[in-house]
């Protein structure tokens, strides 16, 4: 069914809270796994149904934030959303208590049970009002991110139309687009402040009710981390902090030679050849219509996924007005489609989505049909970007219809991308520990805590007494620190692992494409540390696989400088 052409019906949550009530009773009643399995999947089926309702609106309150219709719904679903897990660990807390629990998880998987008893960790009936409240703040956060009307060079524009601004081959323009972007957070500083700090103090309230030390180890379960502790993640930044980051500031002092400056600055970040970066070639119509014709020669499979995709309008990509910031993929199950988000803004960030957020998509679509039980369909985060972050690298013999002669330079940035962005997402993981470990830190003590960890992890960078950044206060930008604690040291690890896809790709192209495949056929059936290993991947909290895996990365940009 074509996206605009979905119904939109108001679950109604008392009548589901009723029936999940009653599939409790019969799984208490239940006289065998067999029963039980039964009961477990009408219970997905029913959520499905309520997921698809509320990410539908999600979807259109993201795509229009001014939308009264669905800003009213979006409230509603926030409301409920906490009422509804209530519901749900009744349920299962008697399922992961069943007698028949070993022939459960013969029929449903290990992992599932596994991964209940993180939830069940994770969540009490006392704290629903201060989830109600969690909701109500990120929302209030994306709304007034996505409210940015910034004035600019004539014209008024979003965060997102201010990107190919702050890759300007003239340095007055790139800075000046950054101290636009900051004056913006500037003017609303209080606002961003105190949304945050009562974040943080909400956050810490759950943890301390759930008998946690903090929230540290509250949002590790809430992650799904199932393979791995908060203290493992560190040793995992501390890798990278000894063998990636000494490589990150050799890329910088070579791409400061590269566009011609002697006295690097923040706001010479993002241009990475002196004539210009390499943006793709053409109107956001012929960028879609390049994607579909890279994915239709891919495999059949992912041939299969774009036709889907296409024929069905499952996209909104363009920078508008009102818009939520950001890109993300996620999914309607009762239509066992993925949708696909973004803000195209002209750069090769806009060609990115096509690869990465279609990277989860396609996995989405593939797992619909290779894992039955709709929970593990999807594995923990480190997982799903995974796929997203390898596709990026798996489609490279397709790049040139989007970037032409720019090819080159394209791929040599996007290698060194993927390294630079290590180092930040263990800075923007580190400073949310460093933040749930001291709730009573003020906006000001946050901001230093952020540019003290700016230090270890990106030494390179001078912000040359910018607005909003030189103050400490460039990690309101990052949404997810905002609205998904903890979401982002998974990335880093994924893009361990898509280097691994890349270095095998560059071998051989086949056998690389076939164990990605091997990969997302798995879905979520294993912990991310297993999926690796099932494939024959090494996991990023292996013993020197950053330092191997990274230093391979930098000797191939190494070899494929271009000016």
């Amino acid at each position: 069914m074509i996206f605009s052409d979905i119904p939109y019906e108001r679950p109604d949550y008392a009548q589901v809270f009723s029936q999940l009530d009653a599939l409790t009773a019969r799984l208490e009643k239940a006289s065998s796994a067999g029963e039980q399995a039964a009961i477990y999947k009408e219970v997905e089926t029913l959520l499905g149904h309520v997921s698809t309702q509320a990410t539908l609106c999600s979807i259109r309150n993201s795509v229009d934030t001014r939308d009264e219709f669905y800003e009213k719904e979006q409230a509603y679903h926030d409301e409920q959303a906490p009422l509804l897990e209530d519901k749900l660990q009744a349920f299962h807390k008697a399922l992961v208590a069943s007698p028949y629990r070993a022939g459960l998880e013969q029929e449903l998987g290990s992992l599932l049970f596994k991964n209940l008893e993180l939830e069940l960790e994770s969540f009490s009936p006392e704290i629903i009002p201060l989830m109600q409240e969690e909701n109500k703040l990120t929302t209030e956060y994306q709304k007034l991110y996505a409210s940015a009307r910034v004035p600019f060079m004539g014209k008024t524009v979003t965060i997102a139309q201010l990107g190919p601004y702050k890759e300007s081959t003239d340095r007055a323009t790139r800075r000046a687009a950054l101290e636009a972007e900051g004056g913006f957070f500037d003017q609303h500083r209080e606002e961003f402040d105190r949304i945050f700090d009562k974040l943080v103090k909400n956050r810490t309230q759950q943890a301390k009710a759930l008998g946690f030390e903090s929230f540290v180890e509250l949002g590790a379960r809430r992650r799904g981390r199932n393979c791995y502790t908060p203290q493992e993640s560190a040793a995992f930044r501390d890798a990278v902090v000894a063998d990636l980051v000494p490589l990150t500031v050799k890329l910088k002092q070579r791409q400061a030679k590269r566009i011609g400056v002697g006295d690097f600055k923040f706001h010479d970040n993002a241009l990475k050849f002196k004539d210009g970066s390499a943006t793709p070639q053409g109107t956001p119509e012929e960028i879609m219509a390049a994607g579909q014709k890279m994915y239709e020669e891919l495999s059949p499979e992912t041939a299969a996924f774009i036709h889907m995709m296409f024929d069905n309008d499952l996209f909104d990509v363009l920078a508008k007005e009102g818009k939520a910031p950001g890109g993300y993929c996620t999914s309607l199950e009762d239509y066992g489609t993925p949708f696909i988000f973004s803000n195209f803004n002209g750069t090769s960030g806009d060609v990115d989505v096509l690869t990465h957020e279609a990277g989860h998509a396609f996995a989405d679509y593939i797992a619909n049909e290779t894992v039955s039980i709709r929970a593990l369909r999807c594995p923990t985060m480190e997982g799903a970007e995974t796929h997203s972050m390898s596709m990026e690298f798996l489609t490279a013999p397709w790049h040139h219809l989007f970037f032409g002669d720019l090819t080159d330079k394209y791929e040599l940035s996007h290698a060194e991308d993927a390294l630079l962005f290590i180092p930040y997402g263990c800075l923007v993981d580190h400073f949310q520990e460093e933040i749930y470990r001291h709730p009573e830190y003020t906006p000001e003590e946050r901001n230093q805590a952020w540019l003290r960890l700016e230090k270890r992890y990106r030494p390179y960078i001078d912000f040359d007494g910018l607005p909003f950044y030189a103050r400490g206060a460039g990690w309101q930008r990052q949404l997810h620190i905002y609205l998904y604690p903890f979401y982002y040291i998974d990335y880093c690890m994924a893009q361990v692992m898509s280097l691994q896809f890349f270095a095998l790709s560059l071998e051989d192209r086949a056998a690389a494409w076939q164990k990605y495949m091997d990969l997302v056929r798995l879905g979520g059936t294993k912990t991310f540390i297993d999926l690796a290993h099932a494939v024959e991947l090494r996991s990023p909290l292996d013993a020197g696989c950053v330092k191997d895996v990274c230093t391979a990365t930098f000797q191939w940009t190494e070899e494929h400088l271009t000016e």
